[in-house]
C-alpha cells in the first residue's frame, strides 16, 4: 500500500491521539477498508469494525447500521465529494478523524492509476471544524503535525514548518 513509504510519523501521532481519547473498551467503526493503521489499532487492544469500500458519498447502510461506540475516519473525508451525508449517519456518540490539509504550495492530490485515491476536498483547519458542526458534532480536542520530506527544495523546505495533518476528537448528542 505503502511502497517505501510508511507514514511512521503520522500513525504514530494518531495513535497517540486515539489513546487519549478511546479506551480499548470501546467498539470502533473505521471508515474505509481494513489498512495498516486499522491493524495498529487491533494491536492496541481495540476492537475495530472496517467498511466494506462501498462508496461513503451514496452508501450510507454500514454506516448508519453500525452499533460501534465510536467511529473513525483516519485521511477518509477529503476524498468524498459529500462528507456532510455520512457523517450526519453516524450514529455514535465519539468520533477521531483527521485530515490531511490544504497547503498553500502544493496542488491536490490525486493518483493518475487509481480513480479512489484522489482529494476532492483538501480542507483548511477551519473548513474541516465548520463541516463537522454541520453534521451536529461538537469538538472537544484536536492535534497539527508537520509532515516534512528528506527531499531537497523549497516544498520540502516549507513542510518543515507548514502543519499537513490534523486531527479532531468529537462527540454529539445521539
Amino acid at each position: 500500500m505503502y511502497e517505501n513509504n510508511f507514514p511512521n510519523k503520522r500513525y504514530k501521532h494518531t495513535l497517540e491521539f486515539l489513546k487519549k481519547h478511546i479506551a480499548p473498551s470501546e467498539s470502533i467503526l473505521d471508515l474505509g477498508v481494513e489498512n495498516p493503521f486499522s491493524e495498529i489499532m487491533k494491536s492496541n487492544g481495540y476492537a475495530v469494525t472496517n467498511t466494506g469500500g462501498e462508496d461513503l458519498d451514496v452508501d450510507f447502510q454500514n454506516v448508519a447500521q453500525s452499533d460501534a461506540d465510536v467511529v473513525t475516519a483516519f485521511e477518509i473525508f477529503e476524498h468524498l465529494v459529500a462528507p456532510l451525508n455520512v457523517l450526519k449517519e453516524v450514529k455514535a456518540k465519539k468520533l477521531v478523524a483527521s485530515i490531511p490539509m490544504r497547503l498553500w504550495f502544493s496542488p491536490a492530490y490525486r493518483s493518475k492509476t487509481d480513480p479512489w485515491d484522489r482529494h476532492y476536498h483538501e480542507f483548511e483547519d477551519w473548513q474541516f471544524d465548520w463541516l463537522l458542526e454541520k453534521a451536529g458534532w461538537t469538538i472537544k480536542d484536536s492535534a497539527k503535525w508537520t509532515n516534512p520530506t528528506k527531499k531537497i527544495g523549497i516544498r520540502p523546505i516549507l513542510r518543515y514548518f507548514t502543519n499537513r495533518y490534523y486531527i479532531v476528537y468529537a462527540e454529539r448528542e445521539t
